[in-house]
């Protein structure tokens, strides 16, 4: 499993932790692997390796920086451009480690991937896309957090390193830090609040209900929020939820936690090539 340091593998880490009590595994059969880049701050490298060892799970760190630059040796590609190829490139060579490193030790790479990334397609296809079984794969990201924070609450070891996670901006850390050394790349930045992503996802898929009911509802769910905001946001997450079916046609396998999966084999059936536009058509009315 790949530790970075955010939510989501921490959720996916104490998962594997869990499933090792209940069988009376030693933990040292966990591998979890940090893999700091050219966007990895200070503050996730320590917080991720901090969770490894009070797990007493097996650890190592590996950097991605040479292997990504001579991978960019063999394609052309020019480091200093922060383009779609700078980002994926490294969120792929990071699931290239684990899939290898699955081989060398018997075992299989655990996905922490969550069921917002999953609607939206904020993830490298065959990158962070990709592992054996998905077990955060019908998990929102607002569950996410509310899952960790619990879990601080209970366990005093942990409860220090899990409320610095839930505090750290969610970001996949592919760009470089700022000049302060802090995360630059804020996910909620780019894509708008996952508190407003998983209203209209829950409403969608559970409740099929059409955008400007979706739209209408939120406006009373969230009164601080700009209407603005939220119009953009739910533009975004049609036109996202559309475009990235292709991403969740070759999902691993994944468990069924809540209401809500997109897992191929189980409740969710889109072709690729489905259009938007009868949605868009309507969020633009708003």
């Amino acid at each position: 499993i790949g530790i970075s340091g955010g939510l989501d593998s921490t959720l996916a880490l104490l998962v594997c932790n869990e499933a090792y009590k209940i069988n009376g595994y030693d933990n040292s059969g966990i591998h979890a692997i940090t893999m700091p880049g050219f966007g990895t701050t200070n503050r996730t490298r320590s917080n991720a390796q901090i969770l490894m060892d009070l797990l007493h799970v097996s650890s190592e760190e590996i950097s991605i920086v040479s292997g990504v630059n001579q991978h960019f040796k063999d394609i052309h590609h020019d480091p200093c451009v922060h383009d779609i190829t700078y980002e994926n490139a490294q969120a792929r060579q990071r699931t290239y480690i684990l899939m290898d490193l699955a081989n060398k030790y018997n075992g299989i790479v655990v996905g922490t991937g969550d069921l917002s990334e999953l609607a939206l397609g904020w993830c490298t296809y065959n990158g962070d896309h990709m592992s054996m079984y998905a077990v955060n794969a019908s998990v929102p990201k607002t569950l996410v957090r509310f899952i960790v924070e619990s879990y601080a609450l209970k366990d005093e070891t942990l409860s220090e390193v899990l409320l610095d996670l839930c505090d750290t901006p969610v970001s996949p850390e592919l760009l470089p830090p700022d000049a302060s050394g802090k995360i630059a790349q804020k996910t909620e930045e780019v894509l708008g609040s996952y508190d407003l992503h998983d209203f209209f996802l829950y409403h969608m898929l559970r409740y099929h209900e059409e955008p400007l009911k979706i739209y209408e509802s939120c406006l009373l769910a969230f009164k601080d929020i700009k209407k603005e905001t939220i119009q953009k946001a739910i533009h975004t997450f049609y036109h996202r939820f559309f475009t990235q079916q292709f991403k969740r046609n070759c999902m691993p396998d994944g468990i069924k936690v809540g209401s809500i999966c997109f897992s191929p084999r189980g409740d969710w059936r889109m072709p690729s090539d489905a259009s938007a536009r009868i949605w868009l058509d309507e969020v633009e009315k708003l």
